[in-house]
């Protein structure tokens, strides 16, 4: 396709793409380049447009410049402004190059082949591409980063002397998801959440951590199986608390994610191991047509090849180099929206939180932050995260239903999963770290401290076998710190009334409120 021509480009609009304006305003960048191509991509979360008023303002999804920051209207001025103004969106770019074809680029380039802008648009094409433009090396110009790093998360570049640009990219062609820097997020870097951790472990007595490391161990096991609203048996979930216990000490693989499947899936009879041979999705089905009804439409099959290599990449490179968190949510959301296999997605995704964290040492030496846990008790905010990804995608995924109540995608989709915005999944997870470090690992080393004592307390008036202690503290707490008739006729009978009342009052004493 040839280059739009300026009257291609909208003018003054109040809605674009069903999305209302907050004002009057002209789309550019992404939107206008979305909008004159007819680009079939999930639109970005925050677009940008020209408005009559010289200020800038950012609501309802519109980011609103003022009259002096409009771009000559051509498929160079709106490049240019979305570079510089609105960051990197690599699956908009690509499906962009592909629409305007390397006539276009190397147009745009040879016009300006020193600028720092056409050379960042000739890197990413080809980048993206994986074809050559019929261009000569860049000779001059200084190095340009491929990625504005005051505007989205990178890692250390490698120069590409072609094109004298710093690809700073933390990915590659195959997968490489990006995050903004936000202001939360900046602020959740700056906590320093891995000193934190260390700072609170430092005041548990190492009998007591190694305690609570196993509890919130078999916690996190436990709920990552009760999100995906399983009750397997205990033998269950205590040999996938044993699989995150090691999460991080090998390297990713294919062979390694499909080790994970078996131990998570534990009886595989009526489950195909694997990466899907068929299509995937997420949802429900129409009680009476069985039509499906997808929330969230998984990868390809094709594709799952590229993708998992992609991702094993990643984990390789650039999650050596980019947050620790921050890695951990783009490879760990990137996994669960591919959804590579027929069923155990869920679990190997955040499992693969435990990984990157485990890898880059941000876990005090021993201990696994019950990060399931922290997203049980934020099910409605770790569905957000979930679906802020999958209402942008699934508008421009064509498919149609399967015989068996399945859904088979027609589109090319394979670049949506490769490269999206994870921004909101990065902010939800910082939110799920930082509350096990600050809440939920010292609630719990206080919780056994206090047991240890109620125990103790216990012992010094009557010898009862650790089990019967178990079994008379839960009994108190079920009871509001009373044991009840029942108890007192049956499991406890032998218990003096002075007894009763004298554990009553320890179990008060310690864990009053």
């Amino acid at each position: 396709m040839a280059g739009a021509p300026q009257n291609r480009f909208s003018g003054p609009l109040t809605v674009f793409h069903e999305r209302r304006l907050p004002e009057v305003a002209t789309p550019v960048g992404y939107a206008a380049l979305i909008d004159a191509y007819g680009l079939a991509v999930p639109v970005p979360a925050t677009l940008s447009a020209i408005g009559t008023r010289h200020r800038r303002t950012e609501q309802q999804g519109w980011r609103i410049f003022g009259p002096r920051y409009a771009p000559d209207a051509s498929l160079e001025g709106h490049l240019t402004f979305a570079l510089k103004h609105e960051g990197l969106d690599l699956a908009v770019l690509k499906r962009l190059f592909l629409a305007v074809g390397a006539g276009e680029i190397e147009r745009l380039v040879r016009a300006e082949p020193t600028g720092r802008y056409a050379r960042r648009i000739w890197f990413l094409y080809e980048w993206l591409t994986g074809a050559r433009l019929d261009l000569p090396d860049a000779a001059a110009g200084t190095y340009v980063a491929a990625l504005d790093p005051k505007l989205q998360w990178d890692v250390p570049a490698v120069n590409s002397r072609r094109h004298r640009v710093k690809n700073n990219l933390p990915g590659t062609a195959e997968f490489c998801p990006l995050v903004f820097r936000t202001e939360k997020l900046e602020a959740f870097v700056a906590l320093n959440l891995a000193e934190r951790a260390r700072a609170v472990v430092a005041d548990v007595p190492r009998d007591l951590l190694a305690r609570t490391a196993a509890f919130l161990l078999l916690k996190d096991s436990k709920s990552s199986y009760v999100i995906e609203g399983e009750h397997p048996p205990q033998d269950r979930i205590q040999r996938w608390g044993r699989a995150i216990g090691e999460a991080g000490r090998r390297p990713l693989d294919l062979d390694e994610l499909l080790r994970l499947q078996a131990i998570v899936i534990g009886d595989a009879r009526f489950v195909r191991l694997g990466l899907r041979h068929v299509g995937g999705f997420v949802g429900e089905h129409d009680r009476d047509t069985r039509m499906p009804l997808p929330d969230h439409i998984s990868a390809r099959p094709e594709d799952l090849q590229s993708l998992v290599g992609g991702m094993v990449e990643f984990d390789r490179v650039a999650a050596e180099h980019i947050d620790p968190v921050i890695g951990a949510a783009a490879l760990a959301f990137g996994f669960v929206f591919v959804h590579p296999f027929e069923d155990g997605n869920g679990r190997i995704h955040r499992y693969l939180i435990h990984h990157v964290l485990g890898r880059r040492g941000f876990n005090p030496p021993g201990l696994v932050f019950p990060v399931s846990s922290a997203i049980l008790n934020g099910i409605d905010e770790y569905r957000r995260a979930l679906e802020a990804y999958s209402a942008c995608v699934l508008p421009v995924i064509q498919w149609q239903p399967t015989p068996g109540g399945n859904v088979s995608v027609l589109n090319d989709t394979g670049d949506f999963y490769r490269f999206f915005d994870a921004t909101p999944q990065a902010e939800f997870l910082f939110e799920c770290v930082r509350k096990t470090i600050e809440e939920d690992l010292p609630a719990e080393a206080e919780y056994l401290r206090k047991y240890d004592e109620f125990r103790a307390g216990v012992e010094a008036i009557v010898d009862m076998p650790e089990q019967t202690i178990d079994l008379l503290f839960r009994m108190l707490k079920q009871n509001n710190g009373r044991l009840s008739q029942r108890a007192r006729q049956r499991e406890f009978e032998q218990l003096t009334n002075d007894e009763a009342h004298n554990i009553e009052d320890i179990y008060g004493r310690t864990f009053a409120g």
